[in-house]
């Protein structure tokens, strides 16, 4: 994939969410996508991005307190700046764990355009039973398609190593299993909905490391 010479703006120092960078990275990311699907004779459309703190209402309805979101109805990204600034002061990380769930949210777009949702209902009509880990392989497949951006965004990101190890600790913390263990409860597989903290970084890495959306097969994965 060839890159672009743009670069993105310097990551922000303090611990306050800068909702200028988060509209940075969001235009980056379907900047690349846009390219790749030029490249492959597809067409793309352009998702849209909200950034707000407080009650959004949507086409998938009203949120509050939500965290960040995808919704298909509108084609839009929502970025919840509560979310991000818990982020940053709880976790203790900054930007590339940002770009990790921007990337993440816009993949979403990625996987409708490319008809992997009309794939999953079509498969989830046949087989209800499985629905739920269908579910958690559309997320896992939206982890490792943020890896491939960020591939492509790093060299022009001004971010180290280091700064993507905030990522990858992300994709832990947000795993189910972690998330029940946080909250005290017994990990239960079945009801999982994203997946894993092994799963969610194996598959953010391996976008990373390949810079290839065919890698992030998740539904041939077992």
């Amino acid at each position: 994939m060839n890159l672009p010479a743009t670069t993105l703006p310097p990551a922000p120092t303090s611990a306050r969410v800068e909702r200028a960078y988060l509209v940075a990275l969001f235009d980056d990311a379907q900047s690349m996508w846009r390219r790749d699907f030029t490249a492959a004779r597809k067409r793309y459309t352009a998702a849209r991005l909200v950034v707000f703190d407080g009650v959004i209402h949507s086409a998938c309805g009203k949120h509050d307190d939500s965290g960040p979101f995808y919704c298909p109805g509108d084609d839009t990204v929502y970025l919840d700046v509560r979310f991000f600034a818990m982020l940053l002061r709880d976790k203790r990380v900054g930007a590339a764990a940002q770009a990790y769930i921007v990337g993440h949210e816009l993949a979403h777009q990625v996987q409708r355009l490319a008809g992997v949702a009309t794939h999953v209902d079509a498969l989830n009509r046949k087989d209800p039973a499985r629905q739920n880990a269908r579910t958690v392989q559309v997320e896992l497949q939206a982890d490792c398609l943020a890896g491939v951006w960020g591939r492509s965004a790093f060299p022009r990101s001004g971010l180290s190593v280091t700064d993507l190890d905030d990522a990858l600790k992300i994709a832990h913390a947000l795993g189910d299993d972690y998330l029940q263990e946080a909250a005290g409860n017994v990990v239960d597989h079945t009801v999982f909905t994203h997946g894993s903290s092994a799963q969610r970084t194996a598959w953010l890495r391996a976008g990373y490391k390949s810079g290839s959306p065919p890698s992030c097969d998740t539904f041939a994965a077992r």
